[in-house]
């Protein structure tokens, strides 16, 4: 970023044990509570796991930001920031921001979160001019026991320059249409606004759902969704990891199963009658990376115990793979009610994060539906 007037360029690099007196100066200037010591700065500059990086301006201290990362995820944490009294005002807070989030992308961190004091006006205010939304309130977080409004951004997008079309986002209007509002995302991508979600979401739901879930309504099965595809003119490939009735781990009733079971013989009936293939197989990154490249998309099945705990079983539309990440459109709000249409496309998902929920149940059941555009088709069938 460009700073105003009052101030010259900024140098910026990491921070060194040499630093350490200077940063411990500022710290103190800065904080009345809440510093970091001496031993947690020399912790922090020898640590892989973080990163300290020093603004200087003619050679003196400006300011520092202070990430740090937790293995196996993809998130990054702002510890602290800190300017100098005399070189505020000059957009410095904002420019450790922008670097901080260009640092933490190179780790290939998807998101960077943040803790700031309730009464911090300036810098939420910053915050929310960078895109920052606020996800929680975190209750008697500092030492003088005020409290921190916990806020995150988005910091790796897509690039949709790649693409020709994107995949529309249409999100789920009730807690068991997951599948029909991922498959309404594919349809208005192959065939753009033919597909109304207000009409059409429960009518898919009531022809793929496999009838008993935990409680209450019942959610949609690949066959289902696959057979709601077919009828409405596109081509559809199943595949599947195991065989048998699916979606049974959690219901104990008999009749329950045996009604699971003839609704599950009667979607294998028609598939077969369709000529849908079902492929016994277990999809990985390298062979959903090619169909995709094939024109394709998938809506796949996943857990949600990676993102929520909440082992729930749950469909997403995979739009794109690239070398770190696999891009899911996810119809569910109820987790992020704060980010807009546009900021629920391709979110990105780390592979060996998307891996661990690309299955459900103790039988690590494995499913996706592909689906093309029929290219002998002239018109698809609106149901």
């Amino acid at each position: 970023m460009a700073l105003n007037d009052k101030s010259t360029d900024l140098d910026i690099r990491s921070a060194e044990l040499e630093d350490v007196p200077a940063l411990l100066a500022l710290e103190q200037s800065c904080f009345d509570t809440d510093r970091v010591s001496v031993r947690s700065f020399r912790r922090f500059i020898k640590d892989k796991r973080s990163d300290l990086f020093l603004a200087e301006q003619d050679g003196h201290l400006a300011g520092y930001f202070l990430l740090i990362y937790r293995r196996g995820t993809s998130l990054a944490r702002l510890y602290s920031l800190a300017v100098d009294a005399r070189f505020r005002k000059q957009g410095i807070a904002e420019f450790l921001m922008q670097h901080a989030e260009r640092v933490a992308a190179e780790r290939n961190c998807v998101l960077l979160r943040l803790e700031v004091r309730y009464d911090n006006a300036a810098a939420i205010k910053l915050y929310h001019k960078l895109h920052y939304h606020e996800f929680a309130l975190k209750h008697d977080f500092y030492e003088d026991h005020s409290d921190a409004i916990c806020m995150q951004k988005q910091i790796i997008q897509f690039d949709t320059d790649s693409v020709k079309r994107q995949v529309p986002y249409i999100a789920q209007t009730t807690p068991f249409t997951c599948g029909p509002a991922c498959l309404l995302m594919v349809f208005n991508y192959f065939q753009p606004n033919q597909y109304a979600p207000a009409s059409l979401e429960i009518d898919i739901w009531r022809e793929a759902t496999t009838i008993f879930m935990t409680s209450g309504h019942g959610g949609c099965g690949p066959r289902g969704l696959a057979l709601a595809a077919y009828h409405r003119g596109f081509d559809v490939e199943i595949f599947l990891n195991k065989e048998g009735v699916l979606f049974t781990d959690t219901v104990r009733s008999e009749v329950k199963k045996n009604i699971l079971q003839r609704v599950h013989d009667s979607y294998c009936e028609k598939v077969a009658q369709s000529n849908i293939a079902v492929h016994s197989a277990d999809l990985n990154i390298s062979k959903i990376k090619q169909l995709l490249q094939n024109d394709a998309l998938l809506v796949v099945l996943i857990s949600t115990w990676q993102f929520d705990k909440s082992k729930a079983p749950h469909w997403v539309v995979v739009c794109a793979v690239d070398e770190h990440f696999v891009y899911i459109n996810d119809p569910d709000t109820e987790d992020i009610p704060w980010l807009s249409a546009s900021e629920r496309q391709y979110i990105p998902i780390a592979h060996s994060v998307f891996i661990k929920a690309f299955s459900y149940g103790k039988n690590r059941l494995k499913a996706a539906v592909m689906v093309k555009e029929r290219k002998s088709s002239s018109s698809s069938t609106l149901l």
